[in-house]
């Protein structure tokens, strides 16, 4: 979604500011500004529709010099996109703000301004929080009681910056179910709403609670109040990824390095997690032993590509522990009466742990009366990590790509690591668990064996070039798979593409079928491969062209109108994982013979945090 930077530094701020939109560029966005509290008095501000190169292009013509400031890439949400409404929005040419959320209350309090006579540049909601702090802080004398004061009268989610020409070496943050970290530098300090952002100016980073407001001034002082008003202190954490991170490298993407680091990614989500025989209980937390012997029903809720994860856990852990599991769209779970059976665990899914649905759902959940909730997240301080009594952090490392993928498939390990511990204190065979830790073990070698088929994937991908509509297949815990290479193709590639279990073919999709339909499907070598071998013969028959992604041992061969890649045998259980990395690898290309923006595909954000 929207990014933020603010900066109270010993030097001139411009260049912190763009560069750190520059890498808050993977989130969405369609306009991006900057406001500087001027070297020579006042406050300055340049705003560009488009990408972070405009606004660097306008900067280049009419520069900006000062010591303080804040940033902004918007997501439109209120208002279409244009240079009016994007950030930051002034009120008078003293006081400006930048914003990552939405104000629910917006329209009255827009009517209550202009009654007050405030005179409305944009169509957004940031606008009302602008014209707000102007009233406020010509009565307060102190522009974080004025924004204290502001605060209390917005109604929903918010990541603010905000800065103000009479106190020019100060930048006020605040968040409420938006994220903000403050950046801890050598007597300067910073603010963003993604540790990315501010990786080329500090390691060093304090992640806001909700509720908190900070001010940031000179000689890098920085001050946080809580919800209540009372003055905190937050720890200063360093963090975890170098800045390399946050670059291509080789890569013409980052969704294809992306793709290629999932043996190394997977590797760490295992490290220090398995013995010799089993997973250790303890990487969920010192109380969850104790804890998961009282499971005896598992909730997962989960967004987008995290919702298949689930899916896909539901049939690991029904299937090993031999507990219910019901997996639900975050964004529907809330809205309907539900019923929570005694001894309900309450496990999210989130790549960045701010995820807008998610956390709602998580709050909801904590008066539903469950036994405990599990946040299975890649980010550590995120407000579902901070929110939740037992975590498991994914490893994955920062994913830039919209599109996830090595997100994806450090969740779906993750959640097998959740299985085998859930299934070890529920009576599971110690001989399955061993061998399941061995096919874990063994998994990061096999993905290497899958990235070296690229050439063979790309190949492949020529015969999507032209075609507007895509199905694909699955069986059983395969059917999520399915979901999922839908989604990416759909998401990167803008082909319409749909998912179905093989065996709902004859209930209706089998009517799109014909020679310019082309049908993707995935054949491991399970119990399923017989039923699927006889769906797979259905499209033939109506002139259906097949791509199969399938166990080299499962006896299917290249013919007319159908093509086969032959993966490496893996572990059934254990087969999702595995062949979810040719469905990326597939999306990836058609995506670039289309010449979309792999990285950033239109209309769509990296974090979710609004709903």
């Amino acid at each position: 979604m929207c990014g933020i930077v603010g900066a109270v530094a010993q030097r001139n701020v411009q260049n912190i500011l763009l560069e750190g939109l520059r890498r808050l560029e993977y989130r969405g966005y369609d306009s991006a500004g900057m406001a500087v509290c001027a070297a020579q008095g006042g406050l300055q501000r340049r705003r560009a529709l488009g990408k972070v190169a405009a606004l660097a292009a306008r900067l280049e013509a009419e520069p900006l010099t000062g010591h303080s400031g804040i940033a902004h890439t918007r997501w439109a949400t209120h208002g279409r996109p244009s240079e009016a409404n994007a950030h930051p929005h002034q009120s008078g040419d003293r006081l400006s703000v930048v914003h990552n959320g939405i104000i629910e209350n917006h329209e009255a309090l827009r009517h209550a301004l202009e009654r007050d006579g405030y005179v409305f540049d944009s169509e957004t909601d940031t606008e009302v929080i602008a014209h707000l702090l102007d009233r406020e802080a010509r009565g307060a004398g102190d522009l974080l009681a004025a924004v204290q004061r502001v605060l209390a009268a917005l109604d929903g989610a918010y990541a603010l910056g905000v800065v103000h020409a009479d106190e020019p070496d100060t930048v006020i943050g605040a968040r409420k179910g938006s994220p903000l970290v403050v950046g801890v530098g050598i007597d300067e300090a910073f603010l963003a709403s993604d540790p990315l952002a501010l990786l080329q100016v500090t390691d060093r980073f304090i992640y806001l609670d909700e509720g908190d407001v900070v001010r940031l001034s000179g000689k890098g002082r920085i001050e946080i109040v809580d919800a209540r008003g009372q003055a905190v202190e937050r720890e200063v954490q360093t963090f975890e990824h170098g800045d390399g991170a946050a670059s291509k490298g080789s890569y013409r993407h980052f969704m294809l390095k992306e793709i290629h680091e999932q043996p190394a990614v997977i590797a760490a989500a295992l490290e220090g997690r398995l013995g010799d025989h089993g997973v250790l209980v303890e990487s969920f937390g010192p109380e969850a032993a104790e804890l998961f012997a009282r499971v005896k029903q598992v909730h997962i809720v989960a967004c987008g590509t995290s919702y298949h994860a689930g899916m896909v856990a539901r049939y690991w852990l029904e299937r090993y522990t031999g507990v219910p599991v019901q997996v639900e769209v975050a964004s529907e779970y809330r809205y309907r009466q539900v019923v929570v059976p005694e001894g309900t665990l309450f496990v999210t899914l989130s790549q960045s742990g701010e995820t807008a649905d998610t956390l709602a759902a998580l709050r909801f959940a904590r008066e539903r009366g469950y036994l405990a909730s599990l946040a299975i997240c890649n980010v550590p301080g995120s407000s579902l990590v901070r929110e939740s009594d037992l975590t498991l952090m994914t490893q994955a490392g920062p994913e830039i790509g919209v599109a996830s993928t090595k997100a994806f498939t450090t969740q779906l390990t993750a959640l097998m690591l959740l299985t085998l511990a859930l299934g070890r204190i529920k009576g599971l065979a110690a001989a399955e668990q061993s061998a399941l830790v061995e096919a874990l073990r063994g998994l990061p070698g096999l993905v290497d064996r899958v990235l070296a088929l690229d050439g063979m994937v790309e190949t492949l991908s020529g015969a999507f070039a032209e075609k507007h509509h895509a199905l694909f297949l699955g069986r059983g815990a395969h059917f999520p798979i399915a979901l999922e290479g839908a989604l990416k193709l759909k998401e990167i590639s803008y082909i319409h593409a749909e998912a179905y279990p093989a065996g709902e073919l004859k209930h209706g999709p089998l009517a799109l079928v014909d020679s310019e339909m082309p049908v993707i499907s995935v054949a491991p070598n399970d119990e399923l491969l017989d039923k699927l071998k006889s769906n797979l013969q259905e499209v033939r028959a109506r002139g259906g062209e097949l791509f199969v992604f399938a166990d080299e041992g499962v006896g299917l061969s290249d013919g007319e109108g159908v093509h086969v890649l032959h993966l490496p045998h893996v572990h059934e259980a254990l087969a999702p994982i595995l062949y979810t990395v040719p469905l990326q690898l597939l999306s990836y290309h058609v995506a670039v013979l289309k010449g979309t923006d792999v990285d950033q595909p239109r209309n769509l954000a990296k974090s979710v945090t609004v709903e």
